[in-house]
């Protein structure tokens, strides 16, 4: 009867072990595609525009807002500030 405990205690343990590096995968992957291009894949830099963090692609030169980074660029001055983003 012991060594059916055993086993059980095992299996369950090993459960416990592969759903904690199966989360931990997930946790992994997602932190990465974080860092990367969602178009071309190239590893994202960090840059601040107008005070504003933004990531920036050096390989496709794509521009990644925060959620909430766009409006606070558009209240941050009334003129054109797009066109002089483009004007670097």
């Amino acid at each position: 009867m012991t060594n059916a405990w055993d086993e059980r205690k095992k299996a369950l343990e090993e459960e416990y072990f592969h759903k904690q590096e199966q989360e931990a995968i997930a946790r992994m992957k997602q932190q990465n595609a974080l860092n990367h291009c969602p178009k071309c894949g190239e590893q994202l830099e960090a840059k601040t525009f107008h005070g504003v963090p933004l990531d920036q692609c050096p390989g496709c030169q794509g521009v990644w807002l925060g959620q909430e980074d766009l409006r606070i660029l558009a209240q941050k001055d009334h003129r054109n500030w797009f066109e002089r983003w483009f004007e670097k």
